[in-house]
């Protein structure tokens, strides 16, 4: 696969909402690691990828790890460079990476010639061997696929591992010594030269998985040792023995499960963070009825474990899971949601993302809490229903029930099974703009550049029906979904030929007993997820023109295309129609079909990519983060009345403002969109702080018959009146204001003046 467009190093990978904690190493050290992990990729080129991964690790870990901070009750704080091994763009890069940006960020930082050629020597270096330059190098094109996130391109396309869940419950159940064991016993038994190198590398995993853990217990000793405080010896006391104890046995405390959980994720650089009640739950509770803590100094271990995975400042990840069937001991595991409820509203943070999932005759003690937590604005939890959303991620996922019960959201949404399977998303599609472009014969109005792929598509005159319309759109829906999902095939295995993600392989199921790393046959179910932007915007489009066109024929077709083309100069009294049209979100039949026409016609289409690219499942997820504005600035004006370069919708919410029968009639469009044809959604709603504080039963009706109805999932925003109208004018004045963003929460002062006004412009209940 190969392409005629080059990596572009302008465009940004990530948009950093929250920004990251400074290194807090000299740029000297910073260059010096940097060196030699770049000397140590070099010296073991000639072998295994798994070998040269390992290798390049060595260097990284213990070095990479902070110092610990007075209040920490839970350690574990790790630097990131520009160069360096990862998974994610949030936390480093994909891979074996160098972050270009941040490079010229350290060039900047200092006049010394010495470290600046050495820098530029190490970027000469990357720039040849960058994972993710190199895969766009071969598959991006010139007008129709574009790098993540390069808003003028109808598709994005980029490689990484998100959102992968590990198999913390194992990790716990076995420990060190178990995994080591398991691994031995496989390494034993085969005789195949591949596999053998990889589970040599899985035991040297688990040898920097013991020099990490050696490493913060000798922190803790040397602090404990500093101390003058009796509490805080004490404290640093429990730590220094529960890092001695899981280094040659199983965790038996919520701290000891905590630090090995929480160490690990370090070194395989995933975001997010399981189903932590599951694993975490009946440790406490084993703690608490042998009184080694109160039911308040768990909630203070908790706070701590929430802090550290705030520092790393993910921005969109960082999920928590909690709640939900398939649970046993569910009463302990309860216990812990209770109490990591409570640390939540303490905390106020950004991350972790606290997902709660709920379900009928769940303990009705946990979701009045988190409703609680939700009206004091924390922004959590996030309810997932479980009654929905287990059947559902079946069907979509295409597990069975059982199995299906470890369904966990992740990053913004997406689902996947915890530590089973894969599902990033390495492909996003503007399906508005897709629009626009099919509305013009193959042009963009935005830039006047042919992105048709190559079909031959109508002028508007030529198209004299909406079937017409809608056949032409969805012909240029089938080129863009069928070549993009050919990419995010080749994502994984071009990714899959240069490293194997030893510490994430490591903990997902049936790798270690197949041989096999997660991108090799070694995860169980290797699916894969498309982003959709603008699924509203273009049914509401639609919409308009099926209205004023087809029947009322108050207008031509040309004449929409026309006037949108000059973003409504001079046809005001159109765009008033226009946006006087049905719209999704009124519980209007008449806008709702359509836009359900339009979600079923995606989500099958992107379904039916799974067998042709060797995908167990292959998903539409329709999750949208501040790209929806970041997209919108580069869409032009279109047939709803939107204006160019406007944000478009978020996740499968209205239009901000085109909702005018209030939250029941919204909630009543939303449950028409099927939610076992795809991955995840988001659904966002605001409440005034008034509402929540006088009609807190007719919320809680209000939510109650949308998650019966079919609700699979909803994110909740409790702010005052004018808030955020102030806020925007005031920054100055809220800087703790939190709000949800799309499959995020962001402190709303942090976010860009284009995604603060997406975010006033949705409804207020």
């Amino acid at each position: 696969m190969s392409g005629k467009g080059k990596n572009d190093k302008s465009v940004a990978e990530i948009v950093e909402v929250s920004k990251k904690i400074p290194c807090c190493k000299p740029l000297a050290e910073q260059i010096e690691i940097m060196e030699a992990y770049t000397d140590a990729f070099i010296k073991y080129s000639g072998q295994s990828a798994a070998r040269r991964e390992i290798e390049c690790m060595k260097v990284l870990f213990p070095r990479m790890f902070r110092p610990m901070e007075p209040e920490d009750l839970i350690v574990g704080r790790s630097d990131v460079l520009p160069i360096g091994f990862g998974c994610v763009t949030s936390v480093g890069g994909v891979g074996h990476y160098c972050v270009f940006s941040k490079m010229e960020q350290l060039r900047k930082s200092t006049e010394d010639r010495a470290l600046i050629e050495r820098l530029n020597r190490l970027e000469r270096f990357w720039d040849e061997n960058d994972t993710r330059s190199l895969f766009y190098n071969e598959t991006l094109t010139e007008n129709t696929i574009g790098k993540f996130v390069d808003a003028k391109y109808p598709a994005v396309i980029t490689a990484r591992l998100s959102g992968t869940y590990l198999d913390y419950p194992k990790l716990i159940r076995l420990g060190i010594p178990g995994l080591e064991q398991e691994i031995r016993e496989n390494l034993e038994r085969e005789t195949e030269e591949e596999k053998r190198d990889l589970y040599e590398c899985f035991l040297e995993c688990l040898g920097i998985l013991r020099a990490s853990i050696a490493f913060h217990r000798d922190m803790c000793r040397e602090e404990k040792d500093r101390a003058s405080d009796p509490g805080r010896r004490r404290q640093l006391q429990v730590l220094e023995g529960a890092l001695e104890h899981i280094l040659t046995d199983r965790p038996e405390t919520m701290v000891e499960g905590m630090e090995l959980a929480w160490i690990y994720s370090l070194l395989a650089g995933v975001v997010n963070y399981g189903r932590i009640d599951d694993y975490l739950g009946e440790l406490l509770k084993r703690d608490l009825d042998r009184g080694l803590y109160t039911g308040e100094e768990a909630v203070a271990y908790i706070c701590s474990f929430f802090k550290l995975m705030e520092a790393r400042r993910t921005n969109v990840n960082g999920r928590v899971v909690l709640g939900g069937k398939g649970r046993k001991q569910v009463q302990a595991k309860d216990l812990f949601c209770k109490l990591a409820i409570r640390a939540l509203m303490i905390n106020r943070d950004i991350e972790p993302q606290f997902t709660l999932r709920i379900y009928q005759g769940m303990d009705r003690e946990v979701y009045d809490l988190a409703i609680e937590a939700i009206s004091t604005g924390c922004t959590y939890p996030l309810l997932y229903n479980d009654d929905v959303n287990i059947p559902s991620a079946g069907k979509a996922l295409r597990v069975d029930s059982q199995t299906a019960e470890d369904y966990v959201p992740f990053g913004c949404g997406e689902f996947v099974i915890s530590g089973q399977s894969i599902g990033t998303p390495n492909v996003l599609l503007n399906l508005l703009k897709i629009l626009n472009i099919s509305l013009n014969g193959g042009i963009d109005p935005w830039d006047g550049k042919d992105k048709s792929g190559g079909l031959a598509l109508l002028p508007p005159e030529k198209m004299d029906t909406f079937d017409d319309v809608w056949k032409q759109y969805a012909a240029l829906l089938d080129y863009y979904v069928e070549r993009t999902a050919r990419a995010h095939r080749y994502s994984y295995d071009f990714m899959n030929g240069r490293m194997k993600f030893l510490f994430t392989s490591l903990l997902i199921r049936d790798c270690i007993a197949r041989g096999k790393a997660v991108l090799d046959g070694g995860a169980g179910y290797l699916g894969g997820t498309l982003e959709t932007y603008g699924n509203i915007n273009a049914a509401d489009s639609l919409t308009a023109v099926k209205y004023w066109v087809f029947d009322k024929k108050k207008y031509t077709l040309r004449q929409i295309v026309d006037a949108a083309g000059k973003n409504f100069e001079g046809e005001e009294l159109l765009r008033r129609d226009l946006l006087a049209a049905p719209k999704y979100g009124n519980d209007d039949p008449y806008a709702d079909d359509i836009a359900v026409l339009l979600h079923e016609y995606i989500c099958r289409k992107v379904s039916d990519q799974a067998k042709p690219n060797g995908f167990h499942s292959y998903n539409v997820v329709v999750i949208n983060n501040q790209v929806n504005t970041e997209w919108g600035r580069m869409t032009s004006a279109s047939a709803d009345g939107r204006l160019n370069a406007m944000y478009m919708n978020n996740g499968n919410n209205p239009q901000g403002g085109a909702d005018k029968n209030g939250p029941t009639a919204m909630l009543n469009s939303l449950v028409k969109l099927r939610t076992d044809i795809h991955a995840g959604s988001v659904q966002n709603m605001k409440f005034s702080r008034s509402m929540f504080a006088q009609k807190r039963d007719l919320v809680n009706a209000l939510l109650k018959t949308y998650f019966r109805k079919g609700g699979g999932q909803i994110m909740i925003s409790v702010v005052s009146r004018g808030e955020l109208e102030d806020a925007y004018q005031n920054p100055e004045k809220y800087p703790n204001l939190l709000v949800r963003v799309g499959g995020f929460s962001a402190r709303f002062v942090n976010l860009e003046k284009d995604v603060q006004r997406e975010v006033i412009s949705r409804t207020l209940n």
